[in-house]
């Protein structure tokens, strides 16, 4: 008896373990069950938010906003192609009255653009582009036609100015050219504003230049920003490039951005052509510095063969200003792409030469407009006897 009751608190021990054991287990599978629970209903979640997200993306604010994105890309698209047809078609009127053909047509643009109808804008715009194109090459044609009184020659004029007809391997070309000896003359630069000017820029024509430095020649400068122009907007009558004006004042002296760009310093004497304005400082013991480019001639070896852009690869009259020792040479020729006009003036024995502005801005002075006058300009080349 005394041995049984010895035995009860081990045999007490035993129940209580196999008992805690057993509620062990039971929570155990408790707690994988509510696990199992939230993640079913993390599940159930996650599914009820991907129908919502399906049903969101079919309902109408979502189809809108994607009917609003493509809506604002056509716009951009067409708006940006109806400004580039647009100012090809000023471009044209500045040539020719011809240009005024597609004044309609520009209207009927606006017209399908105010109205959403982007696919026949875009069908008209295609129209334009083709007949622009057509009326270029016309206008081209015309260009090359020369007069039968221009005297056939490949040799530059001693002084003064010439027209003739130069012939290369690419055709003939008609070139109206001034050559002036820098010992008896100086070739100046001159800019209507009196510093740098972001915005509504001041102008003159050509002639205003030349007769208020006291000229006798003169030819349009470098590139610009008409304000006829849309994309000009907010830059009109403006310039990027170097140049230093006859009062030795510097101008986009802190645009790096075209410090690459070729320019040519009047020194003097001379002429000095560099491939890249950078590698001129701000010396201000030169007469002028005026950078444009492409760079066409440079110790008698082309420069440019022509690249990507249109504008470039169309035929037109083409500016430069060139030299061959101490003379200095501006002059337009007409017809010809600006690679076209690079061989032109080799031709002719050129040896350094850069192209100037083009289109509705190309002129050019000899006791009156040779060429020209074309739009008023925010700088020009003049040249002033000494």
């Amino acid at each position: 008896m005394r041995k049984f009751l010895a035995r009860i608190p081990y045999l007490s021990i035993l129940v209580i373990f196999s008992v805690l054991s057993v509620g062990g287990l039971v929570y155990a599978y408790q707690m994988i069950g509510s696990l199992n629970n939230s993640i079913a209903s993390e599940q159930k979640q996650l599914d009820e938010t991907k129908q919502t997200l399906v049903t969101v993306q079919s309902e109408d604010q979502y189809v809108k906003n994607k009917t609003l994105e493509a809506t604002i890309s056509a716009i951009e698209k067409t708006y940006g192609t109806t400004v580039k047809m647009y100012e090809e078609v000023l471009s044209l009127k500045e040539f020719t009255k011809d240009g005024t053909i597609f004044d309609g047509s520009i209207s009927a643009v606006l017209t399908f653009l105010s109205k959403r109808e982007y696919a026949s804008a875009s069908a008209m715009l295609d129209t334009i582009a083709r007949d622009t194109k057509a009326l270029r090459a016309k206008l081209a044609s015309q260009a090359q036609s020369i007069p039968a009184n221009v005297v056939a020659d490949n040799t530059l004029p001693g002084g003064g100015f010439r027209r003739q007809s130069v012939k290369n391997e690419f055709g003939t070309y008609l070139v109206d050219v001034i050559a002036a000896d820098l010992s008896s003359t100086r070739a100046i630069v001159d800019t209507a504003s009196d510093k740098d000017c972001g915005n509504d820029c001041p102008t003159l024509s050509l002639g205003e230049y030349v007769s208020r430095n006291g000229g006798y020649a003169g030819v349009n400068g470098s590139y610009f920003c008409p304000k006829e122009y849309p994309s000009c907007a907010g830059k009109t009558n403006t310039f990027d490039t170097l140049l230093m004006n006859k009062n030795k004042t510097y101008f986009n002296s802190d645009n790096n951005v075209y410090s690459t760009v070729p320019a040519v310093i009047f020194l003097g004497g001379s002429a000095r052509f560099v491939g890249k304005s950078l590698e001129w400082g701000r010396d201000t013991g030169a007469d002028g510095v005026l950078a444009n480019q492409p760079l066409l001639l440079m110790g008698g070896n082309v420069q440019f063969g022509g690249d990507d852009d249109p504008k470039k690869g169309s035929r037109g009259s083409r500016s430069f200003v060139g030299s061959r020792g101490s003379t200095v040479y501006i002059g337009v020729v007409h017809g010809a792409t600006v690679a076209e006009v690079a061989h032109v003036l080799k031709a002719m024995g050129v040896e350094n030469a850069i192209n100037l502005d083009s289109g509705g801005s190309v002129a050019l002075w000899y006791n009156g407009y040779k060429a020209g006058p074309g739009r008023n300009i925010p700088n020009a080349i003049v040249l002033v006897r000494r």
